[in-house]
C-alpha cells in the first residue's frame, strides 16, 4: 500500500474545463486560498500565462498582484506555474532573455512550482525551459509527458523522456499529463511503471481529465503502478471535462488500503465555498461524464466540439459537421499527430473545416497551421506528411511568414515601453496596450467574496437603478431594516448609497 499525495486544480484547470477559465477573480481565489491552504495539498495548480492575461483581459485585475496576495493566504504550500517554454500569454514566439525575466518575476512574486511542458515532446526545449526556472530560484521543477494516442506514442516513447528526465538535475519530478482522459488502466499497467522505472528514484504524479470517465478508475490503480501524487478537483469544479472528485478519490485509496494524509474537513469546506460560488455566480457544476468510443478516435474535446458546430451553424453549414470531425483524425495524421491540447485542436479542427468546406484539401491554410509547419511551435513528433508539407511551405503566405522578425529582446522592449517596471513590460509586451492600460485604471483588486451575499448585492445593485424608488422596508421577527433615498440625492451618489 502507498502514500500518496494531492495536487488540487481547481483555480486553474478546474476553472478553464468548467468556467471557461474566467469564473474565478482574485477576491474569490482569496477566499478559498487560506482553506486550499489547511488541506494539506503538496500543490495548488494555480497559474499559466493565459490565466494572467485573462486576470488582467477580462476582470481588469493585475494578475501579478492575484500571486502575491495569495502566497500571503496560503504561505506554505505550493503555488504552481505551467508553461510551454517558448511563449507567454501570446502565442507569439517570445524570446529566451524575455522568459527568464517571466520565471525571474514569476519566483519573486511567489510561485514556487513549475511545470514544464514541450507541446511537441522536444526534450531540448524542455531542458532549457528547466535550466532558465532553476535559474530564477524556483525550489520544484517538473517535467510534462502529455499522454496521446497514436502510433507514435508508444510506453517506449514515454520513458525515452523519462530518461532525460531523470538525468537531469534540472527536473525534480515528473508527471504524466492527460488533458484528453484517454489514459484507460489497461495501457496504465504498462504505461506508468515504465515511465517510473525510467525516472530513477524520481516523483511520478498523473494527471488526467474525466472527459470520457476513465480517470477515475485510473486512478484507483495508480498508486500500486507507481504513481505518487494524483491532481484533483473539489465540489463543483471537478467531473465534466475537469479533473477527478478529490473528496472521492481520497475515499476510493483509503478504501482500497492507501494512506492519504489530508484534512478531510478542510476539504469538504473547499467543496462547500466553491458549490456557493456556483450557485451565486450562476456558474455549471461538473458531472460524470458518459464513455464516449468516438472520442478516442477523434480526441477532440467538448469545448471546441462545440466550438466548430457553432461556427458551422453561423454560417448555415451545421450538416457538414459530421463530415469535418471525420477528416480530424486524418489531418492529424498528416500534420504528425500533435497532441489535442490547446492550441492544436483549434488548429487541426480548422484545417479541417477548410479541407471539407474547400474545392481541394489544403487549399485554404490558416496562419496557425502554416506556422505549426514551420516548427514556430517546436519540433513535430513525427515528421510532416511530405506531400502535405509541400503544399503548405510552397504558398506565398508561408514565405512571409518564414520571413517574420525574430521576437524582441527585453533591451528592445525596454527602448519600445520606457520607464515601465519588470511586470508592466511583461504585460505590454505580449497584450494589447488599451487591456494593460484598463487594468491599471482599474486599480487594486478587492480583497474579499462572500458568495451568501451574492443575492443581497444584487438586490442593492437593482434597487439603485430604480430613482422613483425612494424607500425600502425589510421586516422579520426581531428585525427591520430601512433604506431610503434623500430627496436632494444625486442619483449616481444615491446608487452608492443604496
Amino acid at each position: 500500500m502507498a502514500e500518496v499525495r494531492l495536487v488540487d486544480v481547481s483555480v486553474r484547470d478546474g476553472n478553464q474545463c468548467l468556467w471557461s477559465a474566467t469564473g474565478l477573480r482574485t477576491p474569490q481565489i482569496l477566499q478559498a486560498a487560506p482553506l486550499l491552504e489547511r488541506v494539506g495539498f503538496h500543490a495548488l495548480d494555480y497559474i499559466s500565462s493565459t490565466f494572467m492575461g485573462i486576470a488582467a483581459r477580462v476582470h481588469h485585475e493585475d494578475p501579478w498582484e492575484r500571486i502575491r496576495l495569495t502566497r500571503a493566504a496560503a504561505p506554505t504550500t505550493h503555488l504552481q506555474f505551467i508553461g510551454t517554454g517558448f511563449r507567454f500569454i501570446s502565442w507569439e514566439e517570445s524570446s529566451p532573455e524575455l522568459m527568464q525575466l517571466v520565471y525571474d518575476r514569476l519566483v519573486m512574486a511567489g510561485i514556487t512550482r513549475f511545470i514544464v511542458l514541450d507541446p511537441m515532446h522536444d526534450v531540448e526545449a524542455m531542458r532549457r525551459s528547466a535550466a532558465m526556472v532553476k535559474r530564477a530560484g524556483a525550489p520544484e521543477v517538473m517535467g510534462a509527458l502529455t499522454f496521446t494516442l497514436s502510433p507514435v506514442h508508444d510506453d517506449a516513447f514515454y520513458a525515452g523522456i523519462a530518461r532525460v528526465i531523470a538525468k537531469d538535475a534540472n527536473f525534480d519530478r515528473a508527471y504524466v499529463k492527460d488533458p484528453t482522459g484517454l489514459l484507460d488502466p489497461e495501457r496504465a499497467r504498462t504505461l506508468l511503471p515504465t515511465v517510473k522505472a525510467a525516472l530513477a528514484g524520481k516523483p511520478l504524479e498523473l494527471h488526467s481529465h474525466c472527459t470520457i470517465g476513465l480517470s477515475p478508475v485510473t486512478y484507483a490503480k495508480a498508486p500500486e503502478l507507481g504513481v505518487d501524487v494524483l491532481h484533483v478537483a473539489p465540489g463543483p469544479l471537478s467531473n465534466g471535462s475537469s479533473l477527478p472528485d478529490a473528496q472521492r478519490v481520497v475515499a476510493n485509496l483509503r478504501e482500497l488500503g492507501h494512506v492519504v494524509d489530508v484534512d478531510d474537513r478542510a476539504l469538504g469546506l473547499v467543496a462547500d465555498y466553491f458549490f456557493a460560488l456556483a450557485a451565486a455566480e450562476g456558474l455549471p457544476v461538473g458531472v460524470p461524464q458518459d464513455y464516449d468510443a468516438a472520442y478516442l478516435r477523434h480526441q477532440v474535446a467538448g469545448g471546441t466540439l462545440t466550438t466548430t458546430r457553432r461556427g458551422l451553424r453561423e454560417v448555415g453549414l451545421e450538416d457538414r459537421f459530421d463530415e469535418v470531425i471525420e477528416e480530424v483524425p486524418r489531418v492529424r495524421a498528416e500534420l504528425g499527430y500533435p497532441i489535442m491540447v490547446t492550441p492544436f485542436p483549434q488548429m487541426v479542427c480548422t484545417q479541417a473545416l477548410y479541407n471539407v468546406l474547400g474545392a481541394e484539401r489544403y487549399e485554404h491554410v490558416p496562419d496557425e497551421v502554416v506556422r505549426y509547419v514551420l516548427a514556430r511551435f517546436g519540433r513535430p513528433t513525427s515528421p510532416v506528411d511530405p506531400e502535405v508539407k509541400e503544399k503548405i511551405l510552397s504558398r506565398p503566405r508561408a514565405r512571409e511568414l518564414e520571413a517574420e522578425p525574430p521576437p524582441p529582446t527585453v533591451a528592445e522592449l525596454r527602448r519600445r515601453f520606457p520607464g515601465v517596471g519588470d511586470e508592466e513590460l511583461i504585460l505590454r509586451a505580449t497584450m494589447p496596450g488599451n487591456q494593460v492600460d484598463a487594468m491599471r485604471a482599474a486599480g487594486p483588486a478587492r480583497r474579499h467574496y462572500n458568495p451568501h451575499l451574492r443575492p443581497v448585492l444584487g438586490l442593492l445593485d437593482e434597487l439603485s437603478r430604480r430613482p422613483a424608488l425612494s424607500e425600502l422596508a425589510v421586516e422579520r421577527p426581531g428585525m427591520r431594516l430601512r433604506l431610503y433615498r434623500r430627496a436632494d440625492d444625486d442619483p449616481e451618489e444615491a446608487a452608492h448609497a443604496v
